[in-house]
């Protein structure tokens, strides 16, 4: 595997951690800019928006740029805005700072991706990508635990200072070890008419439903395992990490799968998932909801390779926009899944009801995966129309 690749893992990671370090830091960025906890909490939303918006908008504008130069250009603008943001005195250039680094965050990865695909032979794409996407598992390990516990004992300030400096080191990382490589033997026109086809739709609509699948159980894990299951509250970061290692051993396993036979390995994730969330939904007790949470966590990012393996084998000679697609269907899911989990806690439901919404949105998931290897069978049957 080239070294770049694994840089461009370091660059995610930080990434990775800003992206989900606001949840650990929302009391005191409330108290300290006096503002509540549900509007501090949109800070965490308009990151999620801009990565949606912008992944797909950055990536055509950036089509014909030198890729290494487009991406020390976006790095230093996520640092500009954690600088910013770290010596914003009032809520609203915060929240200005979070969309732009949302923004720089998701031209990032769109050309990132591009560049890992660009790096490797086909046969070790779903590797790649693996280790790509492993920089923000990692991040939810190591990187928001440590962000989390820097905010509490420093101020939140303090955890966006070193996001900057981890952001710099992986810049630094980029410029040395990247190679230089362009997109300019594909034009815009070209890359555009990838929404033209059935099969994009069908691979991203499964990402967005997956990672809704996941996000809907994961994001409410803590009053779950506590008010439902028995478990301590100091034992939730512990549970939290435990989820973040099945999602290392998960991911690390799918990317050496998912280049030989990517749907066999996201119907194996999907069940395997689906399990673990019944097991969630039906357990009263600590031990065995511990484990199920392990076994989601290798589950849920198992997928992950097999996901962008699929996405890139039915885009064809669109790989920056469907980096960038991808992204954007990530990102759909991570807002839906939560958003649907607190409509089911909301109405009444209880807390395993989160798990139950899980399920519901992994059994869309598979019908979507049918209908897509159904259209696959059909186009290895005969030429596919474009």
């Amino acid at each position: 595997m080239p070294l770049a690749v694994f840089v461009l893992g370091l660059s995610v990671f930080a990434l990775g951690t800003s992206e989900f370090m606001i949840t650990g830091l929302l009391p005191g960025m409330a108290a300290d800019l006096g503002v509540g906890i549900p509007d501090t909490g949109l800070l965490i939303s308009a990151f999620a928006v801009g990565m949606v918006v912008g992944a797909p908008l950055l990536a055509i504008g950036t089509l014909r740029l030198p890729r290494r130069r487009t991406l020390l250009a976006m790095l230093g603008v996520f640092v500009v805005a954690h600088v910013v943001g770290a010596l914003a005195e009032g809520y609203t250039v915060l929240f200005a700072t979070r969309v732009v680094a949302a923004l720089a965050c998701a031209g990032f990865w769109a050309v990132a991706a591009a560049t890992t695909i660009a790096l490797v032979p086909v046969g070790r794409r779903g590797r790649a990508m693996a280790v790509l996407v492993g920089g923000l598992t990692v991040a939810n390990i190591a990187g928001v635990p440590a962000g989390t516990l820097l905010g509490q004992h420093a101020g939140w300030r303090a955890a966006f200072w070193a996001v900057a400096a981890v952001t710099l080191l992986a810049a630094a990382g980029v410029a040395a070890l990247v190679p230089e490589t362009t997109g300019d033997a594909v034009s815009v026109r070209g890359e555009l008419r990838l929404y033209r086809r059935g099969r994009v739709w069908l691979a991203l609509g499964v990402i967005a439903l997956c990672q809704a699948m996941i996000f809907a159980a994961f994001s409410y894990l803590a009053p779950l395992l506590t008010e439902t299951d028995g478990l301590p509250e100091d034992g939730v970061p512990g549970v939290l990490a435990l989820f973040g290692v099945g999602a290392l051993i998960g991911i690390t396993a799918g990317g050496r799968l998912a280049d030989r036979r990517p749907f066999a390995t996201l119907y194996g994730c999907l069940a395997l998932a689906l399990a673990a969330l019944l097991v969630l939904a039906l357990t009263t007790d600590a031990l065995v909801a511990v484990a199920a949470v392990l076994v989601f966590g290798v589950a849920g990012f198992g997928a992950n390779p097999a996901l962008n393996v699929r996405a890139y084998q039915v885009a064809g000679d669109a790989p920056t926009l469907v980096g960038a697609s991808t992204t954007a269907a990530f990102n759909v899911g991570n807002t839906v899944g939560p958003w649907l989990g607190g409509v089911a806690i909301g109405a009444g439901f209880g807390f395993p009801s989160v798990a139950w919404t899980g399920m519901g949105l992994g059994v869309a998931t598979l019908a979507a995966l049918t209908v897509a290897a159904a259209v696959q069978r059909s186009d290895d049957r005969e030429p596919a129309v474009v």
